[in-house]
């Protein structure tokens, strides 16, 4: 008896484990992502978008989101297919009615919400902005995971969201004011406030959605039913509507951005995107949603040192105020006691 309560103690204390290695990961690869992400829009033909021009824009903005979505999906396939588990994710896509509808609705949140409403922030605020706007969904996530299957969440807990978040605000506080002052002589950068607005729900109620599938399914055939949701968005509804009630020549718009220099931008974003996905969706189970999306928000100081090295623009001294916050909230986080972690939600 005594061998078997050790058994699952330490089994405990090593998925609580990894759940923080999964979140951190993801917040190592998240930061990453913002340097195609925003790069992108430095590169033919979207550089060349008129921003004053509503259509144009929101119409490369969503052909943009496309590419980014079929460059994580390429990715995630080359993943099963090394894993050996393509005949999982075809039994879990397969389960509509008890399975697959909740990633089928995690894309709707996660995909036309929050990644395009990210781009959108990037194009027409910028990087900084979209960046901060997004570290607000784990405080969005963890109080739709707490009212609708009552994951815990305790004090201590939610003590270290707020200060990870905050951590993320001192980090991007100089950048943003910039960035908004910028923007403010842009007559229609409200759109980029909406597109941050949208980031910071649609990837705290994504986070909510697939967290309730994620306790009974693999979560790498999970991700990829869920990124195959969202291309078929794309593909099959969002951009033929947009090619048949449109002013702008969708198909054209595509057929440019199939140049070397936009190509490598988004594989770049891609597979930087797919496996921070990957990562985020396996710390749901071990950790909870509200913890997962907590650690992976510190990918606000990865995006900093990723920007700071291929722009060389080194961080000022409010860099490290914010860092030291927001390690100091996953420090908080990490250290709860192992039981308050056993069962992070409602059966």
């Amino acid at each position: 008896m005594t061998s078997a309560i050790y058994a699952k103690a330490a089994f405990r204390a090593r998925s609580i484990r990894w759940g923080f290695i999964w979140a951190l990961w993801c917040a190592v690869l998240w930061g990453a992502w913002y340097v195609p992400g925003a790069a992108i829009w430095q590169e033919q033909p979207f550089a060349a978008i008129d921003m004053n021009d509503t259509r144009q824009f929101l119409t490369a903005a969503a052909v943009i989101t496309t590419f980014n979505a079929c460059a994580v999906l390429l990715f995630l396939f080359l993943w099963l297919v090394v894993l050996d588990k393509f005949g999982d994710f075809v039994r879990t896509a397969t389960r509509v009615r008890k399975i697959s509808k909740w990633y089928f609705a995690a894309a709707i949140f996660g995909g036309p919400m929050a990644i395009f409403g990210s781009f959108l922030a990037m194009g027409y605020v910028g990087a900084v902005f979209a960046a901060i706007s997004g570290l607000l969904y784990p405080i969005v996530g963890a109080t739709i995971a707490r009212a609708w299957y009552k994951e815990r969440i305790t004090m201590r807990a939610a003590l270290g969201i707020l200060v990870i978040v905050g951590g993320g605000i001192a980090i991007y506080a100089p950048g943003i004011l910039g960035e908004l002052s910028n923007a403010s002589t842009n007559k229609v950068s409200w759109l980029g406030y909406l597109g941050g607005a949208m980031a910071a729900f649609g990837w705290g109620i994504e986070g909510a959605v697939a967290g309730r599938a994620l306790d009974v399914t693999d979560p790498d055939c999970g991700i990829t039913v869920r990124f195959t949701a969202e291309v078929f968005y794309w593909a099959c509804l969002v951009l033929p509507a947009l090619a048949l009630f449109g002013d702008v020549d969708v198909i054209q718009l595509i057929l440019a951005t199939l140049n070397l220099k936009a190509l490598t931008w988004l594989l770049l974003a891609g597979i930087t995107f797919g496996f921070c996905y990957v990562s985020w969706y396996k710390s749901f189970p071990l950790i909870g949603v509200g913890r997962g999306q907590a650690i992976a928000a510190l990918y606000g100081a990865f995006a900093v040192v990723f920007l700071a090295v291929f722009t060389l623009q080194f961080p000022a001294w409010n860099f490290l105020v914010g860092l030291a916050l927001v390690v100091g909230g996953a420090f908080m986080m990490y250290t709860e006691k192992s039981d308050v972690l056993e069962v992070v939600r409602a059966l």
